[in-house]
């Protein structure tokens, strides 16, 4: 039996997930008690293949260092995986203000940073030791459960995913990338009048990128680059692996390259992904 224990702070996105894993044909535990966790899985563990619970600050043991001992005591049949969710302070503060929801430490009497900056204290052995970390403060709903649903489904496949994901610098670093490269350097196309509309996955612009010595030799590197190191990488039992490519506005050169280096590891490679954060983002 798999079972993913779904944790993470409070306002991160953790129902968004196991609304995802739902869909993915996992039965879904919300809310049980982390000592009950042993006694769950020895019930269903004959009745269901796939088994994801949620595990909080409202369901931590007194002793959150007592999680580990407490997962020992499940079968050894039990493949488990954790995936933990998490957001930058500011952005869990702007979301709990905007939904009013109250903070779940909030009954302590403490201020809202405070509750947030203790819930992260207590859930510290769960995410230092996660096999999934993800933070959601640079995704919508939307695409954390396109992640969430990647992330697992390629996890399930027993081999390492490669995701190439295009961004732009103007919009922030994605915090989930493994390797960084920059490429706002290389010719703009949104200087090209009849360009500036469109996106790497157009022709027009691929045609004019494919035209650039400099571009074909950037992505030549990258990839000779990946290959090398893939391997290591694999050995080391990473399960996926987030290449980011990002140019100013995230929607023509950083796309084409993207898409340019999936195309050419999907020759060696079937799990291969592309991800285009900026990519409909609106120009300013």
């Amino acid at each position: 039996m798999k079972l993913i224990i779904v944790s993470g702070r409070s306002g991160s996105g953790k129902s968004v997930a196991l609304r995802v894993l739902e869909d993915l044909g996992y039965y879904c535990v919300d809310n049980i008690p982390i000592n009950l966790l042993p006694a769950l899985i020895h019930t269903v563990i004959n009745d269901y293949e796939n088994v994801a619970v949620s595990l909080d600050v409202r369901n931590l043991p007194k002793d959150p260092e007592d999680i580990p001992e407490i997962i020992d005591y499940l079968p050894k049949a039990v493949d488990v995986n954790t995936l933990f969710l998490d957001a930058d302070d500011n952005d869990l503060i702007r979301r709990f203000s905007e939904t009013r929801r109250l903070h779940p430490l909030i009954r302590e009497n403490m201020a809202l940073d405070q509750a947030i900056a203790l819930e992260k204290s207590l859930l510290e052995p769960i995410s230092t030791n996660a096999d999934l970390y993800i933070n959601t403060s640079q995704l919508t709903p939307h695409q954390l459960a396109d992640l969430v649903r990647e992330r697992i489904l390629g996890k399930k496949t027993g081999s390492m995913v490669l995701v190439f994901e295009s961004f732009g610098f103007k919009h922030g670093i994605p915090v989930d990338a493994d390797y960084v490269f920059d490429a706002r350097f290389l010719p703009n196309p949104f200087w090209e009048k009849s360009l500036k509309g469109k996106t790497g996955v157009d022709l027009e612009v691929k045609d004019f990128l494919a035209s650039q010595a400099i571009v074909t030799k950037f992505i030549w590197q990258i990839n000779s680059f990946m290959m090398t190191w893939l391997p290591h990488l694999e050995r080391n039992n990473r399960s996926y692996v987030t290449i980011a490519i990002g140019c100013t506005g995230g929607k023509h050169r950083s796309v084409y390259i993207a898409e340019m280096l999936a195309k050419n590891f999907r020759k060696e490679r079937e799990d291969i992904q592309t991800h285009h954060r900026d990519i409909d983002v609106k120009s300013t």
